[in-house]
């Protein structure tokens, strides 16, 4: 993952929702669509409050950054005006040093992206933007689909920006993180430096400098130094305006997805069957297409796959009980936007439903239980007691946990899928 979006994957998937969630929207009544410049309301008055007095460190704490900022090419009006009667947020607070309990599984999540009024909003994006669209695609060459898709599940086509209990202020909200944002410091201070550096070349004013808890901005959720590096002015007005003008927003997007790599023609990845008797350790692999075909792997609908050369990786997102893929490239470009594969994997699912797809055909293991932070901790510690190398005992199941979970279920005889399951943690338990 490259150094300008990786604390946006990492901070945006707490920011949004818990975990999963990374960038899942509210949905509206199916008919929704905004405007194709929508003014957005100004966030100043909702944090600016005369009678609120700034905390005499925080003062301190902004006038520190001044020396960065002067660096950075800010000038000291730009950076007055930015820090105006601005205070921290204790909700930012609040956020920041809360990690939630419970995982929303993987289904409930892909449900939410797939919604009936996601899906129908979706469509109606892609009537009513057809030919902006086609000049994106023609620019870019990544797909009208995956897209718009992006769009739905980071603002629900632009619906959240209009609402005061989601939106806030980015130079507010970085500045609270920078300042007391324990592990997230580092983070708000990088993006708060880019933050400003965006109000100085006058993109956008302070009063509607909007975002997400986490600074994240417009209708696709750009942070800060992701927007310097990647935003365009694809409506030609001479500023990258992704807060009000969906063709700046859209065309960045596309930008960024084609900047990271992707892969015109190619498919994100392939719903697939697997045959009975399948060595459940290939999961997470990658192998050419061609060579998981003569391990039996098919796809789902019955089709052929139409590039056999291409290298695909097998996942398993809910283990052995669930669904199967193959991910190719576009996968881990989607996943360069947000690091979760939940979010890839609705991405993904969203836009081939929008270009007229159907559902996933295998049934998800809805009856298992999600393991709770705690519990995730546990099985973690359960297995470094054996001296499995699961990395930190943190109850974020990364690639360190999984191998050590396979690695776990084939020296006991289980199906080694690498799914972190209840059942495999009463086992732990119970040995």
């Amino acid at each position: 993952m490259n150094a300008v979006h990786k604390a946006r994957a990492v901070l945006l998937a707490a920011a949004v929702a818990a975990l999963l969630p990374a960038c899942s929207a509210l949905d509206l009544p199916v008919g929704y669509a905004p405007e194709t410049t929508a003014a957005l309301p100004p966030v100043a008055t909702a944090y600016v409050n005369p009678n609120t007095p700034v905390p005499s460190d925080f003062a301190s704490f902004v006038e520190r950054l001044w020396p960065e900022a002067e660096a950075a090419g800010v000038s000291r009006r730009t950076f007055q005006r930015a820090f105006a009667g601005v205070t921290p947020d204790p909700d930012i607070l609040d956020k920041a040093s809360n990690q939630a309990e419970f995982v929303k599984p993987i289904w409930s999540y892909l449900d939410g992206a797939v919604s009936e009024a996601r899906l129908e909003n979706g469509r109606k994006m892609l009537a009513e933007h057809k030919s902006l669209l086609d000049r994106i695609e023609a620019t870019y060459g990544v797909p009208r689909q995956y897209v718009v898709a992006i769009w739905g599940m980071e603002s629900s086509y632009g619906a959240v920006l209009q609402n005061p209990k989601i939106v806030k202020s980015v130079v507010r909200s970085l500045a609270t993180l920078a300042y007391r944002g324990n592990k997230r410091a580092k983070y708000g201070r990088t993006q708060l430096i880019a933050a400003l550096h965006i109000l100085e070349r006058g993109d956008v004013d302070p009063q509607h400098f909007s975002g997400s808890w986490a600074g994240a901005m417009g209708h696709t959720q750009f942070i800060p130094t992701t927007y310097e590096a990647y935003a365009v002015d694809y409506d030609g007005d001479g500023k990258r305006n992704i807060w009000t003008s969906i063709p700046d927003a859209l065309g960045s997007t596309a930008n960024y997805l084609a900047k990271m790599g992707w892969r015109s023609g190619e498919a994100w990845g392939y719903e697939v069957r697997l045959p009975r008797g399948f060595d459940f350790a290939r999961a997470n692999r990658r192998l050419a297409v061609a060579d998981w075909q003569s391990l039996g792997v098919t796809r789902a609908n019955g089709a052929g796959f139409p590039r056999p050369g291409d290298e695909a990786l097998l996942l398993l997102p809910a283990g052995a009980n669930g669904p199967a893929f193959l991910m190719l490239k576009n996968f881990s470009v989607i996943k360069r936007y947000n690091n979760a594969n939940a979010y890839a994997l609705g991405v993904g699912h969203l836009g081939d439903r929008l270009a007229g797809g159907g559902p996933f055909q295998a049934a998800w293991p809805r009856d298992d239980r999600s393991l709770s932070a705690d519990e995730r901790r546990e099985l973690q510690s359960h297995l470094a007691r054996r001296g499995y190398e699961v990395g930190a005992i943190d109850g974020k199941i990364g690639s360190g946990t999984v191998e050590s979970i396979r690695a776990f279920q084939v020296a006991t005889g289980l199906t080694p899928d690498g799914y972190p399951s209840d059942k495999l943690l009463q086992h732990l338990r119970a040995r």
